[in-house]
């Protein structure tokens, strides 16, 4: 039946027009700074596939605070593997659906009366 009303967009369509449009955002960069990103984290011992893919986030990320990315790798320089390894799992993290993180834990120090008194 015709109406003059706007039709309701079902949930089918909603998501197939999502999936539809998913991949045509694209971003570029220039290719000195992606071998740039890409051969500090291979020199840091990330494998070639991490690589890419963190190098694509972290470009994005600096592309967003709208800073220069050999700063932004200066700063990373000053790092330890672990806080290396922090900063990228929290850069992931920001980027990732929020049905998913990637952590670490941290072992707590503190020594409890209680753990004292139990004998193993």
């Amino acid at each position: 039946m015709a109406g003059n009303l706007p039709t309701k967009k079902t949930s089918t369509q909603t998501v197939r027009s999502f999936f539809d449009n998913y991949f045509i955002k694209q971003n570029s960069f220039p290719a000195e700074q992606i071998d740039a990103v890409v051969g500090f984290f291979t020199k840091r011992g990330f494998d070639l596939s991490s690589a890419n893919s963190i190098s694509i986030v972290m470009l994005n990320q600096a592309r967003t605070e709208n800073v220069s990315v050999f700063k932004f790798l200066d700063t990373l320089k000053s790092l330890t593997d672990l806080q290396l390894g922090q900063v990228v799992a929290q850069v992931l993290n920001t980027y990732r659906e929020n049905t998913s993180f990637l952590g670490y834990r941290i072992q707590p120090v503190t020594d409890t009366f209680e753990s004292r008194n139990i004998l193993v």
